[in-house]
């Protein structure tokens, strides 16, 4: 028995609120779950956004260490690797104004070079980059499999390590195209023409694949991400797109793509659960029961909490 949980994104009296509805308890004897079966799968994203990271940290930290929870590595975790460590005195991830602003709230409480963000940076390198048991996948934004092997057979536990990190050629290559896949996902790059601004107001060239959404063409339908789908081109997307869909029949869960509006099954074996608890959203969570069918809609939550509207 899972409890999947995505992206927190700093928001930890969101995260408390889910706990606690999901049955979570913490006392003295540690964390219990609503049974002594239960566990919980982290998608990644703890980070940025929201005002509390280290309490969200904190949190997820120890329900890992008592053994209750397990985590993948979300691309804000990887960004934070990158953009905190620094290979000839350079960092790897550029401090640039944008970067800068994304990172902003974690920045507020780990400081550079701080021997907290270092520590905070330590745990996060520990974190897989997707998990797969008999049951079901996690991912944090992507799980295709050609990416999924290439990880699995270049880095051991399917982690990355400081040697890479220290590689002078480490941002090039099939590796580093593989990660940006798992973490980031697919990215299709709009005619000559068309773009959008995003969540943040940055204008976008680019937009996120909806990998799981088998038949989609067109770029309206395959988009994710997009706050206003009216202003991309109503032709199809490269016909390159089709390998990136997801065709298995074993269950893979993963957050990433802020989602908006009531929470939905849009495939039958591939569930988004972000949608968007970074910001005003509510923070989703799914029960996952290997005893029912992977897409059997009683198997979903409702919201289970919203700051800013109530509990739902």
């Amino acid at each position: 028995m899972y409890h999947i949980i995505p992206d927190i994104h700093g928001q930890a009296d969101k995260l408390d609120d889910a706990l606690a509805q999901l049955g979570w308890r913490k006392s003295t004897a540690g964390w219990q779950g609503p049974s002594p079966a239960q566990r919980i799968m982290f998608l990644g994203d703890f980070i940025d956004r929201g005002p509390e990271n280290r309490r969200v940290l904190e949190t997820v930290r120890s329900l890992m260490d008592s053994g209750k929870a397990e985590a993948v590595m979300g691309n804000h975790e990887f960004n934070a690797i990158h953009f905190h460590t620094e290979v000839d005195g350079k960092p790897l991830r550029e401090r640039s104004r944008k970067n800068i602003g994304q990172h902003q709230s974690f920045l507020e409480e780990f400081p550079i070079n701080s021997s907290e963000a270092r520590e905070a940076i330590k745990w996060m390198m520990t974190l897989p980059l997707f998990v797969e048991n008999q049951q079901f996948r996690a991912v944090h934004a992507c799980w295709y499999s050609p990416a999924i092997d290439l990880l699995r057979s270049e880095l051991a536990g399917s982690r990355l390590t400081d040697e890479m990190l220290q590689r002078p050629s480490w941002q090039d290559g099939d590796i580093w195209e593989a990660l940006q896949c798992v973490t980031s996902g697919v990215e299709f790059e709009l005619p000559t023409g068309y773009s959008f601004f995003d969540k943040s107001g940055y204008e976008r060239h680019h937009i996120r694949m909806g990998w799981w959404l088998y038949g989609a063409k067109t770029w309206k339908e395959v988009a994710r991400s997009v706050p206003d789908a009216s202003n991309l081109p109503d032709g199809e997307i490269p016909s390159s797109a089709a390998k990136f869909v997801y065709k298995d029949t074993k269950p893979v869960f993963f957050g990433h793509y802020w989602l908006t509006g009531t929470p939905a099954i849009e495939a039958p074996y591939a569930l988004c659960l972000d949608y968007s608890a970074g910001k005003d959203g509510p923070l989703v969570a799914y029960r996952f029961d290997p005893q029912q069918s992977a897409n059997d809609v009683r198997n979903i939550f409702r919201p289970v909490t919203d700051l800013n509207h109530g509990r739902g």
